[in-house]
């Protein structure tokens, strides 16, 4: 998210190295735009709060929009995207498949194991399992900056993950839940291409196409994405709120261990081969969701409204824990013989 607000930045240096008079007040635009950014948790708290206590005030937005809202996300990564960034994954192979891994293999079956332990009944754990199949979360990239670690591998990994759940999300949901209730995969597998793959697609055309109209807009897409996944924050815990205050804990405490469990294999595991800011980037990649998108799919294919509950409730959870865990890593250094495991 931030990259290229960093890359406008240095670009507002003239030849001398001095700054221009008039990149003094970009500067300050695009801080005012940093600032307000870096508080997703906050905004996420208050979307959830309001949904859960207020839920007519968000639920108005129909499922139609829902997606809408959900793929123009989807838009707004792309649009920070060149088919550079995937020339670029070709050129760091191990590091961007770990990631891939780690998220398509090690998350789905960390889901798993939490239903089998906590014997969650066939809706829940069909919704956890959903969402520990669901892809790396935009969010990761704010969590990453913040944390000190490597903002482009962020990038790159929740990039390749997104396009990747076209097939691995319906095809690991259906292996591990399809023995618990039915499971459209191929239903699945349309959705997801549909509000994932073709936005995703449309914002990286519209960066190598016309350079010129996504410079001028590409300083507040992070914004913008921080607002429409608030939005989204609170309609899916205002579609599911008398769930979650008739049973709580129960509902709270599975997603509560995915995340947590995922943060923490995602950093020591990395660290059996990385350097401390790769590992830190790695950790936080598996362990935010893109939980908008779990929501959506389970709104949309299944028919019990409990599968949805996990998602809804890892909105928040995911938020509140990345930054939590960015807060705590930004006070500690990188060393500065630190592993260099990224390839520019």
């Amino acid at each position: 998210m931030f990259r290229n607000s960093q890359i406008l930045c240095k670009a507002t240096t003239d030849i001398s190295g001095d700054i221009p008079e008039s990149a003094g007040e970009l500067s300050q635009y695009e801080k005012v735009i940093e600032t307000l950014t870096t508080l997703f948790p906050v905004w996420v708290i208050l979307g959830a709060i309001i949904g859960i206590y207020k839920p007519t005030a968000v639920t108005w937005l129909e499922k139609d929009l829902f997606t809408l809202g959900l793929g123009f996300l989807m838009l707004c990564m792309g649009l920070t995207l060149t088919f550079e960034d995937f020339r670029r994954c070709l050129r760091n192979p191990w590091t961007v498949g770990v990631g891939f891994l780690a998220q398509y293999l090690i998350k789905p079956l960390l889901g798993f194991t939490i239903v089998m332990t906590l014997k969650l009944s066939a809706p829940l754990a069909t919704g956890l399992i959903l969402l520990s199949c669901c892809p790396g979360g935009q969010a990761s990239n704010v969590a990453t900056f913040l944390s000190k670690g490597n903002v482009a591998l962020s990038v790159l990994l929740t990039t390749c993950s997104t396009i990747g759940a076209i097939i691995m999300t319906p095809l690991l949901t259906k292996l591990l839940a399809g023995q618990l209730v039915p499971v459209d995969a191929v239903g699945l597998a349309l959705s997801t291409f549909q509000v994932v793959f073709v936005p995703t697609i449309v914002g990286v055309l519209a960066n190598e196409f016309f350079p010129k109209f996504t410079t001028k807009i590409i300083t507040v897409t992070p914004l913008i994405g921080v607002i429409l996944s608030t939005l989204l924050c609170a309609i899916s815990i205002g579609l599911v709120s008398d769930v979650i205050k008739a049973q709580g804990a129960q509902l709270v405490l599975p997603v509560v261990f995915l995340h947590a469990a995922a943060f923490a294999l995602g950093y020591w595991v990395s660290r059996i081969s990385f350097g401390e800011s790769t590992s830190r980037t790695i950790s936080i990649d598996f362990g935010m969701q893109s939980s908008a998108l779990g929501f959506f799919l389970a709104q949309k294919h299944f028919k019990n409204p409990l599968v949805a509950v996990p998602s809804a409730v890892s909105v928040v959870c995911m938020a509140l824990g990345g930054s939590a865990l960015a807060v705590f890593w930004r006070n500690r250094p990188i060393p500065l013989d630190d592993k260099n495991d990224f390839k520019e």
